[in-house]
């Protein structure tokens, strides 16, 4: 294997581990792993939110605001995908959240980019439900 494919390699395990990680800390209820691992300018998509969010003060207030109040029993990540270039990653995938027996999807879009110390952070974020909108 060649030095930038191991070093793609590397990126997608760094990236999906983190995403893994903080999906974890939320299906508990916590959002700090998301919090944590965003940067300061992160732009945030949600189903929920009428608006985009701005900033990381901003969407640490969303979050807080839901703090002990989502849990998910099992969760599957399917098909992730990190497509990389310099400083910037892309990771994409589908998920499966359990939650009391219902079964909701999502489609993600995470945007990271490689910071001066050599962290990544999500700059970008875009969540949306899988089901498809009937044509108005």
């Amino acid at each position: 294997m060649t030095e930038f494919n191991e070093m793609v390699t590397d990126v997608t395990k760094t990236i999906i581990t983190m995403e893994v990680n903080a999906l974890e800390r939320w299906n508990n209820g916590d959002p700090s792993g998301f919090i944590e691992i965003s940067d300061e300018d992160v732009v945030y998509f949600d189903p929920m939110s009428e608006k985009r969010i701005d900033g990381l003060e901003n969407l640490t207030e969303l979050y807080e605001n839901i703090r002990g109040k989502v849990f998910v029993e099992k969760y599957k990540m399917i098909n992730p995908k990190v497509q990389w270039l310099d400083r910037m990653a892309v990771l994409t995938y589908n998920l499966e959240s359990c939650i009391e027996e219902k079964v909701v999807r999502w489609n993600c879009t995470e945007v990271y980019q490689l910071q001066d110390d050599n962290n990544w952070k999500i700059i970008q974020t875009h969540w949306s439900l899988t089901k498809a909108v009937e044509a108005l």
